[in-house]
């Protein structure tokens, strides 16, 4: 029972009644459950992305009266702008949340990042956007190589009801309460493309019994600055009963094969994940040949590998026994090839040990059918939250900062981040996050530990010690169109890291995205505690790592000064991930929270900050901004 989430804690601490598809359960005639918590799976808890998770609690909002409860106010400030070279992508102020929905009018996080490929100057930017109230899916625009940004609205309030072939709901309209989980690309026609996941949330929230989920495709033929609507269905899951049986859609990623000359140039690809009523968590593939018009039927990708997915925690293996995946991201490369590559959970580990594995699988006719999964190396995620940072987030990972303070609560999971050598279609490259590796000082007490009984998140000595554990950037590479890669029979303790600086062998790195330069120099971004206090305080900066041969790489600061631990959401939800873009420069999109929050106080009524004590700290309640920077690529 070690590595599974126990259902009953997690309930316990944010009032989850995820609307997924198993039986319900009726305690009183008048409310619905959308799962019996005890016959739940606890594995699947363990793999819903953080986004899913957090916006599905019907206890997110704990009203705590009149007032802004827990926050001391402090003086009025504007919205904030432009940090030195650090742009801000989302324009214009946001609205003025009630304490007790502290981030529900003015947080945007889990961002993603595009170039055009005809016109460098055309940017689009996307992220989860809540200054409607509710988790929206927003994006922005740029036609000056970043300099500006322009917003621009996402028509997903609701879809067609009946698509003949696709789906009834049963009436003309289905309207989504939220939506998130946002990516952006561009073809080689000038059009872009951007996916949202949508959601209804059901009985503990709204008295909807409607929980119903889905993928849109957006397109828009004017560089980012409108977008079609209604959107297009990638995929459907339609439940506006609340019957039971329906899966939940999550995490969705999107690519547009926009290499010229490729046999399925401009050709649009989505995976995600299906959390279904079996308890399995596969991953699925569809792609759209007309621009995004229609897509095809679902096409599994994380089937069956007997040999890397021995562990199957007792669930059925309908698909194969890769049953329980998570963190799915779809590239292609120049030939046309496509790739998957994701988080993976069926690993047989042995004792104390702790590590789970990034798979990958590649599809040779436009996504049609998939190899079977070969290893890209194993990884180590990070560690169980309540365990080292007090009982904020109970059944959650994050990225503690070493010694007393318990300021960094925000849910964080090593992912997987692909690309392709645009000069070299046979070179294929991955990172990802592991909390053991090269860095990581066992003989200073960092050794993993097993699994929390309560939570199934991994757990390790020397957490907090300086010195001792360290979240570091790995590398893996293929030289044979992903047929192998170098970390596949590796030791992550052993495997290349992107995050070389001395400073860096003691400190945390993570939510890395990468992206190859035109000439093939590669760039990777990601979240950076080298810097300053950061690795004692919890606050953090993002640096961008460069490299023209694989081997050697340089390391540039991109924030102009620290981030401060997020305080919205009571600090527990920054997103998921992190975007970015290459071109001839680099192009790192980020969640900050260097401007602070606003609220209404004094009679009148005028706007202030507040301040407030947030794990041993005393913070200003401070904003989630998105931001970016165009950076020359760093080499050695």
């Amino acid at each position: 029972m070690g590595r599974f989430r126990v259902w009953s804690a997690r309930l316990a601490g944010c009032g989850v009644a995820l609307a997924m598809a198993l039986t319900p359960v009726v305690t009183n005639p008048a409310v619905v459950r959308g799962f019996d918590p005890t016959k739940a799976p606890e594995i699947q808890d363990r793999l819903f992305s953080g986004f899913a998770s957090f916006e599905l609690s019907s206890a997110q909002d704990s009203s705590s009266g009149s007032g802004v409860a827990g926050y001391t106010p402090r003086g009025s400030q504007d919205c904030g702008g432009n940090l030195g070279n650090n742009v801000r992508v989302n324009q214009g102020c946001m609205n003025i949340s009630d304490s007790d929905v502290q981030g529900r009018a003015q947080a945007q996080n889990e961002t993603s990042i595009a170039i055009n490929p005809n016109d460098s100057n055309q940017l689009i930017a996307s992220q989860n956007d809540y200054r409607r109230g509710d988790g929206n899916c927003y994006s922005g625009f740029s036609t000056d190589n970043g300099r500006t940004w322009n917003d621009s609205t996402v028509p997903m309030s609701f879809t067609r009801g009946r698509v003949p072939g696709v789906v009834s709901f049963g009436a003309s309209r289905e309207y989504w309460q939220a939506g998130g989980d946002t990516s952006v690309a561009w073809d080689t026609k000038g059009n872009a493309y951007l996916s949202c996941q949508v959601f209804n949330r059901g009985p503990g929230t709204t008295p909807s019994a409607d929980v119903s989920s889905a993928f849109l495709l957006f397109r828009s033929q004017n560089h980012g600055a409108s977008w079609n609507f209604p959107g297009r269905y990638i995929r459907v899951s339609a439940d506006v009963t609340n019957g039971g049986t329906q899966p939940f859609l999550d995490k969705q990623l999107l690519t547009v094969d926009n290499n010229a000359g490729s046999p399925f140039q401009d050709r649009v690809y989505v995976t995600w994940t299906e959390f279904a009523a079996d308890g399995t968590a596969y991953i699925y593939e569809a792609n759209s040949a007309d621009y995004g018009e229609n897509f095809s039927a679902p096409h599994l990708v994380s089937g069956n590998a007997a040999a890397l997915c021995g562990n199957t925690y007792g669930i059925p293996t309908p698909q194969g026994n890769c049953n329980e995946n998570q963190f799915s991201q779809p590239f292609t490369g120049p030939d046309g090839n496509l790739y998957v590559v994701w988080d993976n959970y069926n690993n047989v580990v042995n004792g104390g040990d702790n590590r789970n594995q990034m798979l990958l699988a590649k599809s040779i006719d436009g996504g049609n059918t998939f190899s079977l999964p070969i290893k890209v190396s194993d990884f180590y995620d990070l560690p169980d939250c309540a365990t080292y940072q007090g009982g904020q987030d109970p059944g959650r990972a994050c990225v503690p900062e070493k010694g007393t303070t318990q300021s960094s609560v925000f849910r964080a999971t090593n992912y997987p981040s692909g690309a392709v050598d645009p000069t070299n279609p046979s070179r294929i490259v991955v990172t990802f996050g592991s909390y053991i590796n090269r860095h990581s000082n066992e003989a200073n007490g960092c050794v993993p530990t097993g699994f929390s009984p309560t939570s199934g998140q991994n757990l390790f000595t020397g957490v907090k010690t300086a010195g001792a554990c360290n979240n570091d950037i790995l590398i893996s590479v293929s030289a044979d169109g992903g047929a192998t890669f170098t970390g596949t029979a590796t030791d992550p303790r052993t495997l290349a890291t992107a995050t070389p600086d001395a400073s860096q062998a003691t400190t945390d790195q993570w939510w890395q995205w990468i992206a190859f330069t035109k000439n093939g120099k590669l760039a990777t971004s990601y979240y950076d505690r080298q810097y300053g206090t950061d690795e004692t305080t919890g606050w953090s900066d993002l640096s961008l790592s460069g490299t023209g041969d694989l081997v050697n790489f340089a390391v540039n600061r991109v924030t102009s000064s620290s981030m401060p631990p997020p305080t919205q959401f009571s600090g527990t939800f920054f997103g998921d991930y992190t975007g970015l873009a290459a071109d001839n420069n680099a192009h790192p999109f980020w969640m900050d929270t260097r401007n602070p929050d606003l609220f209404t106080c004094g009679t009148p009524p005028s706007l202030c900050t507040a301040s407030t004590n947030q794990g041993g700290q005393t913070l200003v309640a401070n904003d989630q901004d998105v931001y970016t920077a165009n950076q020359s690529v760093p080499s050695r």
